[in-house]
């Protein structure tokens, strides 16, 4: 991976047309699918329909949410772009990590469609091989297809890795834009369909090339960690940790991962502005990071460096949380000349007289 932020050149506009071709036979779950159903900002719909201004038309090809029913005529666009005769440019958006077919045996590991000519499955890797060189843009959604994720992990038999692994960090797809990762077990709707809104007004001519960190993802999204935007942060900063999952305070002592992991969630929620692991009693185990999940495991355990902090913060906390405490009780009292009695004990002296 390239420690130099990403850079392209910036994209030529005035698509009106666009195909979305998504993949999901990477290893997956198809949870990532499953959850932009439940997208606002905007909705799917919506983006479908053509009720977001400036979009161009938008066709989704996607397993479950396609209108098309699925064997051949479901492939037909998909082989298409493959021949370079599909009618608009396309989006191809990778779901599930990419499996090493160099060490597949006399097998494969994942397969989508069949080749026409022998019958024998056409897999992910052949797919991403055909369809990269000509897309707009590859979008990997989800943590296993941006770093390869849960089947990636230590001790897995297939090789996984994420699409910039397969692909190379310094892809650039035909209008020039990197591989744009947006990272989540699964990805939180609204910062996938976010992300395509953005890639699709790119296409239309109406937005700057899409920032990037070094990780491939939406920088505005990605730029603060779970601790920066948690409704529990100031109990961390009071020293005030959970001893249990029953607790609204920090949580870091109990395995939270949240000072360190670059995710929104908290503060964004998850539906509607609502849930989120932390906002529901649940600790950050690092999903949407590079790392995730060998360098998070054992789970529930506190993260490197947690008791340090924790410990340090345990010296100084307790006499911030005396001090605001009495500050508090202050503060929650009305002033002592506020009464219905016949004097006035403000202080109020008028120096011109009454």
């Amino acid at each position: 991976m390239s420690t130099d932020a990403p850079h392209a050149p910036e994209a030529t506009g005035g698509v009106e047309e666009v195909h979305i071709l998504w993949i999901s036979e990477g290893m997956s779950c198809d949870g990532d699918t499953i959850s932009i159903t439940a997208a606002s900002q905007p909705a799917i719909e919506d983006v479908l329909l053509g009720a977001i201004p400036g979009l161009p038309k938008v066709n989704l090809h996607n397993k479950v949410l396609s209108p098309t029913l699925g064997g051949e005529e479901y492939i037909k666009p998909f082989r298409a772009a493959k021949e370079g005769t599909l009618d608009a440019p396309y989006v191809v958006v990778i779901e599930g990590s990419i499996p090493n077919e160099n060490i597949n045996g006399d097998g494969y590991w994942t397969s989508f469609g069949n080749d026409l000519a022998t019958g024998e499955p056409l897999t992910i890797n052949q797919w991403i091989d055909d369809l990269a060189p000509a897309a707009f843009a590859m979008i990997a959604v989800g943590t296993c297809a941006t770093y390869g994720g849960i089947h990636a992990m230590a001790g897995n038999p297939t090789g996984c890795m994420g699409l910039a692994d397969y692909l190379g960090w310094d892809y650039r797809s035909a209008a020039g834009l990197p591989i744009v990762n947006i990272p989540g077990c699964p990805v939180q709707p609204d910062n996938f369909m976010e992300t395509l809104t953005w890639l699709l007004y790119q296409a239309a001519g109406l937005a700057p090339m899409i920032p990037l960190d070094e990780a491939l993802r939406p920088q505005w999204l990605f730029g603060k960690t779970v601790h920066e935007g948690c409704d529990r942060a100031g109990y961390y900063e009071q020293g005030d940790f959970a001893e249990d999952y029953n607790s609204p305070k920090c949580q870091v002592k109990i395995g939270c991962w949240g000072p360190v992991v670059n995710c929104n969630v908290p503060k964004r929620g998850w539906m509607a502005g609502i849930g989120g692991c932390p906002n529901v009693g649940g600790i950050c185990i690092g999903c949407t990071m590079p790392g995730f999940p060998d360098k998070f495991m054992p789970f529930m355990d506190a993260p490197p460096g947690g008791g340090v902090s924790t410990a340090v913060t345990g010296t100084y906390g307790p006499v911030i949380r005396r001090l605001r405490g009495i500050t508090n009780r202050t503060m929650n009292k009305e002033t002592k000349w506020r009464h219905n009695e016949d004097k006035l004990t403000t202080g109020y002296d008028p120096r011109w007289g009454n």
